[in-house]
């Protein structure tokens, strides 16, 4: 890490390593900042020729023994020659690494072909840095690069004492093969992403991002920049909140213009570098333009991270923008995160932390729920709401601009947070939708994940936040959404609602519904709730007379916890004049007490966890077993049908990406590397070149023969023995209900000459039959037709959707939306999701179709989509679907140069 000594600069460039002359062919898409094993953050790129001298002074603070290990002899210093052959690469067949510090170079990792596929790796980390992962994070690096450049294989020579270097390899997740030679060890691997080689880059992501969160959630030391002894302002309100959590570790005020020793009661200095005690996190409330220098104080203090509170970054514009990337670039390539700028701030409730460094007064009471929350001015009422609804919370942060800390990075440390049990998400927009997805779906296996993602229907992105703008629709999020296994929600009160019930409840087995009611009125909306939300009733509801005693209530009760055939129960009680509440309180609470059936009341129409119904915990909240009462049934019985669709994804069959017979690979990527060559621009497929495309992947379609008058119609329709369609492939044309687009059952030449005829006739093209493109095509089975298509979008990259095919589905947007790779449940979950669906099952005494055969073509578009990023569309548009098969009538494909890069890539990063 960087010491006061060294005494950081202010740089010219965002990032203080980087050349400001770049040679030629320099891969910038190389260029990646880190997070090491620790936490910290680092920079990662290319060499280049002016990192000679920074390559000199890391050999000379590299020791004696790793430079032998690195060249098997004693090898002090670098000749001129070295330097010059090490830091000259032509970027393909050679190529070098480099991660820096601030303005210091801590490794380098190289290869350099030796055949065809073949390249020799090598590494070497400054002995004050190894053990922090820069040995894996090159190798994954180089390795993408390689593959990039047609290198499919790694050797390394390792001497048999470097322990550390042959761990790199071996735990890798490749399968290596190794060999004694001459006192030297051969190391050789494949650098194919296999599923085990990304399993460990998962595992290794997850650690290091969930400990550089921990960094600046667990602080022993915080420094408020900007503090102020002036009542109304950020600093003072800072401060002021921090003092008063109880924050039990250091707390420094930091103000340039103060005369004082003290502000608010804390010790005050007038730069964070004059504090002689270590600083772990800086809270940040200064002037925008002031933030570089801050971030240069911060570094050479050795501060973990910072939180920026401070406005007038992104928000504002151009130059908000351009400081913004800076004060980014500047703090991640020193070891820093950021969470921020305009942000509300982080909380942490933990005991020996008790962190509030946000604007808002309220210190939430301890629980087990965490919040991400993109927006600052949401944020605070948030925190409120959850205190009036007695959830207890673990932590909180408020990213703001999200420009470096996202909910990608909590969501990583809350998987491992033993604190936390609930998390909840408010999105305002999606920087990496494809880690998004991943990350999410990994916790939401272990742990609930409740999410509000504003702004779906406008695809609107607030001031601030730099992310890619998605062309696709709206329900894309909610797709994403459910196969991630989130629970999506659309308002702020159905958020706090299922977290209410996530927060108390155990997940129900089924999606039976016991309702014990005093109330006729109330009965009937829970039931009709109950209907439009998919659960089941369990029986006849108990309704209960207005004058129903405690006694009454718990032989009710009874009867529910004691039905197998019962999986949640919904209790709704109303205050008749009678009746005690506190003694329905209590038989409801001891009839729940032990049982593993969620319930959900109307409890006196309170909106929270009644005094009555709590189980108190150690921290006087709600422990578990507590019920959670609603304003009314149908809020509960809401919450309680999206914990059920939750309950049932966890508990769905464990599922994989299936092996898929008759895929060539490499022959698909050879072709698509000749097309551009052709076509350097991009260009749609002719029938031809979109038939052998497909065929790499086991996907045939059933021929269609251009025609261009009646004669060449007949004799095409002879040459295929007749039983044929006769279609007009059009754009304007084509599932036009006013039209009939297709003639099929042209058994011999009178029917194709009727076809021809009243066709042509029928679209106005007699004079120029060529306008309506028709096609002869054998007659497949008859059966259902289905559309599925697959786009590369700037944001989610490969995305495959699926519907019946027809004007109405399309005006009605019933589609269904998957991000590859597809496991088994989530192509079975696409073919029944839409709403036509039981037109594939039978519908009014129909044959039901071949769904294995729809699910084995979602699987293969889907693998063609993710492997081939220049496949930027594809569109099976009619795929007729029958009782043992489906087969493929029509396709269309674009193949155009990837301009923008996946975001999500098998080599580690932060974006």
């Amino acid at each position: 890490m960087t010491t006061p000594e060294q005494q950081p600069q202010r740089p010219a460039q965002y990032g203080p390593s980087r050349p400001v002359d770049l040679p030629p062919g320099y891969p910038a898409e190389y260029e990646a900042d880190v997070v090491l094993r620790d936490g910290a953050t680092a920079h990662l790129r290319p060499i280049t020729p002016d990192d000679a001298d920074l390559l000199v002074a890391f050999y000379a603070r590299v020791s004696e023994q790793s430079k032998y290990y690195r060249f098997f002899a004693p090898y002090p210093e670098l000749s001129d020659r070295d330097v010059a052959r090490f830091t000259q690469v032509d970027y393909s067949d050679r190529l070098a690494l480099i991660v820096t510090v601030g303005d210091a170079m801590i490794g380098v990792g190289r290869y350099e072909r030796t055949g065809r596929r073949t390249a020799e790796v090598a590494f070497l980390i400054e002995d004050a840095h190894q053990g922090r992962g820069l040995g894996q994070l090159l190798l994954e690096h180089l390795a993408q690069a390689a593959r990039e450049h047609g290198i499919a294989r790694f050797v390394a020579e390792v001497l048999p004492d470097n322990r550390k270097m042959i761990t790199v390899f071996t735990e890798a997740g490749y399968k290596v093969a190794r060999e004694f030679e001459d006192g030297v060890i051969v190391v050789e691997f494949d650098i194919a992403p296999t599923d085990t080689s990304f399993g460990v880059m998962q595992a290794r992501e997850q650690r290091s991002e969930a400990l550089s969160i921990a960094r600046l959630l667990t602080p022993a030391s915080v420094a408020v920049i900007g503090a102020s002894r002036r009542e109304g302002t950020i600093g003072n309100a800072l401060l002021r909140n921090m003092r008063d959590s109880g924050f039990p570790g250091r707390l420094y005020a930091v103000n340039a213009e103060t005369t004082e020793d003290e502000i608010e009661g804390v010790p005050a200095y007038r730069t964070i570098r004059e504090v002689s005690e270590k600083v772990d996190l800086a809270v940040v409330a200064v002037r925008a333009e002031m933030a570089v220098d801050v971030v240069l104080d911060c570094a050479a203090k050795g501060v973990r991270g910072l939180v920026v509170v401070s406005s007038g970054f992104a928000e504002i514009g151009d130059e908000g923008r351009k400081r913004q990337r800076q004060l980014v670039g500047l703090a991640r390539s020193y070891g820093m995160r950021v969470i921020g700028p305009n942000a509300l701030g982080v909380i942490n409730t933990a005991p020996g932390v008790s962190l509030n460094a946000t604007l808002s007064p309220v210190m939430p009471s301890r629980g087990r729920v965490a919040f991400f929350c993109q927006s600052g001015a949401l944020g605070v009422s948030i925190l409120a709401d959850m205190t009036g609804r007695g959830l207890g919370l673990s932590s909180f942060v408020s990213a703001g601009n999200r420009a470096d800390v996202s909910g990608n990075d909590l969501m990583q440390y809350w998987y491992s947070d033993e604190a936390t049990e609930v998390v909840l998400l408010y999105l305002e927009s999606l920087g990496n939708p494809r880690k998004f997805s991943r990350v999410a779906r990994r916790l939401a296996g272990r742990k609930p994940v409740i999410a509000l993602k504003s702004g779906r229907a406008t695809q609107g992105v607030p001031l601030g936040h730099t992310v890619r703008r998605s062309s696709l629709p709206p329900a894309t999020v909610d797709s994403l959404f459910r196969q991630s296994g989130l629970i999506g929600v659309d308002t702020n009160g159905e958020l706090f609602d299922v977290a209410q019930l996530m927060a108390h409840q155990p997940l129900p087995k089924g999606r039976r519904v016991a309702i014990v009611s005093n109330s006729d009125a109330l009965t009937l909306l829970a039931l009709d709730t109950v209907a439009s939300t998919g659960l089941d009733v369990a029986g006849e509801p108990r309704t209960l007379s207005a004058e129903a005693t405690a006694a009454d209530f718990g032989a009710a009760l009874s009867e529910v916890f004691a039905d197998d055939r019962v999986h949640s129960v919904v209790v709704i009680f109303t205050p008749p004049v009678q009746s005690n509440g506190a003694e329905v309180a209590q038989v409801l609470a001891a009839a729940a007490a032990g049982s593993d059936k969620p319930v959900v009341s109307t409890f006196l129409a309170s909106r929270s966890v009644p005094e009555q119904l709590r189980v108190p915990d150690e921290y006087g909240g709600a422990a578990r077993g507590s019920i959670p009462s609603y304003s009314s049934p149908q809020y509960a019985v809401g919450a309680l049908a999206k914990v059920t669709q939750y309950a049932e994804w966890r508990r769905r069959a464990d599922s994989s990406i299936p092996d898929l017979p008759d895929i060539d690979t490499s022959g698909a990527e050879a072709f698509v590397t000749e097309f551009l060559q052709r076509y350097p621009s991009g260009a749609e497929l002719g029938d031809e070149d979109r038939q052998r495309l497909l065929s790499f992947y086991g996907i045939s379609v059933l021929p269609a023969f251009p025609v261009l008058s009646a004669d060449e119609a007949v004799a095409r329709a002879a040459d295929l023995g007749f039983e044929v369609i006769l279609k007009a492939t059009a754009d304007q044309w084509r599932m036009r209900p006013d039209l009939a687009d297709i003639w099929r059952h042209i058994h011999d030449e009178d029917d194709m000459r009727k076809a021809w005829a009243e066709m042509t006739s029928t679209f106005g093209v007699a004079s120029d039959p060529g306008r309506a493109q028709f096609v002869v095509q054998k007659m497949a089975p008859p059966g259902v037709p289905v559309v599925i298509s697959a786009q590369e979008d700037v944001s989610f990259g490969p995305v495959v959707s699926f519907g019946l095919s027809g004007v109405a589905t399309d005006l009605l947007g019933d589609r269904a939306y998957r991000m590859p790779p597809l496991t088994t449940a989530d192509a079975a979950e696409m073919v029944r999701e839409v709403r036509a669906a039981p037109l594939l099952y039978g519908y009014r005494g129909s044959d039901p179709v071949d769904i294995a055969a729809i699910e084995n073509l979602l699987h293969r578009v889907a693998r063609l989509t993710l492997e081939l990023e220049e496949v930027v569309r594809l569109d099976l548009r009619s795929v007729l679907v029958s009782a043992d098969s489906a087969t493929v009538l029509d396709t269309s494909i674009r193949i155009a140069p990837n301009e923008k890069p996946r975001q999500d890539t098998p080599a580690r990063r932060l974006t």
